[in-house]
Order: C-alpha cells, then sequence, then structure tokens
C-alpha cells in the first residue's frame, strides 16, 4: 500500500511530516536545489558546525507555520470579533494546504550563500522575485494544477511566500484580503513569522551557540488572531494571549543578541566581503542571472569549486579574493565604532575608512557598515480580563531591546600592524567633526 505520510527527522522540531503532494514539492528541482544553498552563508569559517542549508530550514518553516495555523484557527481560540474573518471548513483544509506550500517555497529564490552577495543582482531583484518566478515557473505550475487533493492557485502561494509589501514593490497585484494578509504573517510576519522562528532556533543549533533559544511553544501556543491597535485597528493580526508576552520578550531579546554575537561577527562579515568581490569578478558582467534555469544551475558548489580553482591560479578572475577564503588570509579589523566614536562622529566609519584609503590604498581597505533599522514592535495583547491592549504598555522590555548595529573597517592583514599603530596616532583627528576642525 503506497504510504500518504512521509517523516523526516528534524534537529529542531523532531519529525517534520509531508503528505505526497507536498514531497511532490519537495523532490521538484528549485527545492532541491536548496540543499546546495547554505543558510548563513561562510559562517562555518568560523562557526563550524554552521554548514546547514535553506533545504532544513524551509521544512521547519512550514511546521513551525502549521503549527501557528492550527493554533490560530482552533475554534475555542478564535477572537469573538474575529469569527467573521474564518473560511469554512473547506476553506480552511484549503488554506492550511496553501500556507504549507507556501511556507515550504518562500526562500527557493535565494542566491549562492543566501544574503551574502544578494546585492549582485541587477536592479529590481532579489531573492524575493526569484521566488516569485520559481512558484510560477512551467515546473511548479504543473504540481499546483495536478495535486491528488485537489488544486491549489499558484498565485496565493506567491502571496504568503512572499507578502503584501513585497510583491507591491514588485509591481505584482499586492490585493490581499484580511485572511490573506494574516496567513503572509504567519510566514514571514517581523512579530511571529514562522520564518524568523525557526532561523534562529537553527541557526542557534547548528552554530553550537544558546542566544537564539526562547520558548517558542510558549509563544506559539499563545498566539492569537486580533483585532489591531492604534492606527491599525481595523486590520486583523497576529497577537497574544497575556501569558505568552514573557516567551515574546524572549523572541526579541534572542534576535538581539543573534545579530550581535553571530550574524554580525566581525570575521563573518569579512569573509562575506571577500565572497562578494570574488563574484563581483567571477560572475558574467558582475551578476548572478535572473534566468529561471540559470538561477536553478547555480549553486555554493558551482561558486566554491570555482573560488578552489581561482585561489590556486594567480591572474584568474578572483584570485586574490579567493585566495584569502580558501587560505583563511582574510583581512583584519581595523576600527569597530563604539557609542563614543557615533555620539562624536555622524559616521565614523566612513571616516576612518576614507582616511585609511588615503594612507593605504583602496584595495586594502574595507568598510563594512550597517547602521540599523529602529522598529517599533507592538502587538495585540488579549489581557485575562478580554480586553484588547498594545504590547508596549505591557511590556517593558520591547520598549528597550537595542538596535543591532556594526560599523567595521578592516584592512589587509599583511598591514595589520602598521594601520593600528597608524589609527592610534591619528584616530582623535580622523574622528574629529569637521565643523570643529574648521
Amino acid at each position: 500500500m503506497a504510504k500518504h505520510l512521509h517523516e523526516i527527522r528534524d534537529p529542531i522540531h523532531v519529525f517534520v511530516r509531508l503528505s505526497s503532494d507536498e514531497r511532490r514539492v519537495v523532490n521538484s528541482s528549485p527545492f532541491q536545489r536548496l540543499r546546495y544553498i547554505h543558510q548563513l552563508a561562510l559562517t562555518y569559517l568560523v562557526y563550524p558546525g554552521a554548514t546547514h542549508r535553506r533545504f532544513e530550514h524551509s521544512l521547519g518553516v512550514m511546521e513551525v507555520a502549521t503549527r501557528i495555523f492550527d493554533i490560530v484557527t482552533e475554534q475555542s481560540n478564535v477572537h469573538a470579533r474575529m469569527h467573521d474573518l474564518m473560511p469554512t471548513s473547506d476553506g480552511l483544509r484549503y488554506w492550511r494546504r496553501a500556507l504549507r506550500m507556501a511556507a515550504l517555497c518562500h526562500d527557493i529564490g535565494h542566491l549562492p550563500f543566501s544574503h551574502a552577495a544578494e546585492d549582485l543582482l541587477p536592479d529590481g531583484w532579489d531573492h524575493e522575485r526569484l521566488t516569485i518566478a520559481l512558484i510560477e515557473s512551467p515546473e511548479m505550475q504543473e504540481i499546483w494544477l495536478t495535486l491528488e487533493d485537489g488544486p491549489l492557485n499558484p498565485a496565493h502561494i506567491v502571496k504568503l511566500a512572499v507578502g503584501q509589501e513585497k510583491l507591491q514593490k514588485f509591481g505584482y497585484d499586492a490585493t490581499f484580503s484580511e485572511w490573506e494578509d494574516v496567513l503572509a504573517q504567519i510566514i514571514t510576519g517581523d512579530l511571529f513569522g514562522a520564518d524568523r522562528i525557526d532561523y534562529l532556533l537553527r541557526d542557534s543549533y547548528h552554530a553550537g551557540v544558546a542566544y537564539g533559544r526562547f520558548d517558542h511553544y510558549r509563544l506559539i501556543d499563545t498566539l492569537r488572531i486580533l483585532p489591531g491597535i492604534g492606527e491599525d485597528a481595523d486590520r486583523p493580526s497576529l497577537g497574544m494571549e497575556d501569558g505568552g508576552l514573557r516567551s515574546a520578550e524572549a523572541l526579541q531579546l534572542a534576535r538581539y543578541f543573534m545579530y550581535t554575537q553571530l550574524y554580525f561577527h566581525h570575521v563573518r562579515r569579512i569573509y562575506d566581503r571577500h565572497l562578494r568581490d570574488f563574484l563581483k569578478e567571477w560572475l558574467d558582467g558582475g551578476f548572478f542571472p535572473t534566468d529561471v534555469e540559470k538561477h536553478l544551475q547555480t549553486t555554493d558548489n558551482e561558486i566554491l569549486a570555482a573560488i578552489s580553482a581561482a585561489a590556486r591560479t594567480p591572474g584568474s578572475p578572483g584570485h586574490d579574493p579567493a585566495k584569502r577564503i580558501i587560505n583563511r588570509e582574510h583581512f583584519r579589523l581595523l576600527f569597530d565604532a563604539n557609542r563614543g566614536d557615533k555620539d562624536r562622529h555622524p559616521a565614523p566609519g566612513q571616516a576612518v575608512y576614507e582616511a585609511a584609503c588615503l594612507e593605504f590604498g583602496n584595495e586594502q581597505v574595507r568598510h563594512a557598515v550597517l547602521p540599523g533599522k529602529i522598529k517599533q514592535y507592538d502587538f495585540s495583547v488579549l489581557g485575562h480580563d478580554g480586553n484588547i491592549v498594545a504590547a508596549r504598555e505591557r511590556s517593558d522590555v520591547l520598549s528597550t531591546v537595542p538596535v543591532a548595529t556594526y560599523d567595521y573597517v578592516f584592512v589587509a592583514r599583511e598591514l595589520i600592524a602598521e594601520a593600528r599603530k597608524w589609527l592610534d596616532t591619528n584616530r582623535e583627528t580622523i574622528l574629529q567633526p569637521k565643523e570643529e576642525a574648521n
């Protein structure tokens, strides 16, 4: 007898279970390609265990998204003002299938090494736009329309996998019903999206750090679809019962610590830069292809083979950055802006970078900066008394989580001793604001 439920072991969620229809998607070439895309680029050169791929992360996002869906649509958990939002039982079955497929496919457009060199795409393109193209590709269209449990509308899968903001950016039809908006939040939402929940847990596990752990079981069990707050009062969105607020605080703190301790690690950042420098020279025209077939043929494997070959061949395109990656001869950290530097100068890293370029030459210096966007995370909280309030009225922690940033300047390792002496001598002058200098 044919098996209709398939199990995949997973270190985060123990088992991820798939229907035969979902296994067709997993066996498709866009999804199988994710086996060869590192989740955290070259981070394994710093944290050796961080060799996991987008493949298992995507399975995990489907698992988490399904748990959230099942909790928030449980009849006893539906808020009185949200009953009209709920589809019929047949509708719920359809949208649960669509949600799981969208969660599976939300990352299929990722470039080799994920985010490390995403700016090497033509204007108007990023991995979400490639995801849309793949969901709508002939191979995937054939799957959506011939599923054993009934066809799924590819437009619905695109909406839930990418979200309204990105679709608007790309000029696609971004008319979302309130229900579709909530489902998209379940996958990609900034607050409680399954994507975020899984990558924090998974990256923490594989990197061997504890920063990304939080009580996701409690968090998911207390999620609810609630009326919005403030300007979004008429927009249903993911909120939570008051009893889950501590787990929501832990999620935001976990995210902050993962960014400061893992994602923004300075050696990780300079390896990303060496990788980008190599690809800029090696890729045809300096950009990744946007053609679906060419995209499917480009994975970390091809890039790593090219890096290895270039490192052994002086004069080949990208030889220097390739050699630095292979031989661990990465640029060294010269400057890491601290709070005092930022208080004194509006762009301390840029000032040091420009001065270092004049002193040592542009090819010997790199600047990596992310100012950080201040996001006021807020959401609806259902109190024990039945009233709905803003989370910030119930939590001091959510208002005080810092913004993770970095502002690094690196120099070639051969020059690091000389460069540090130079910076010690000239630091005060370099970081003196121009109005003071005049």
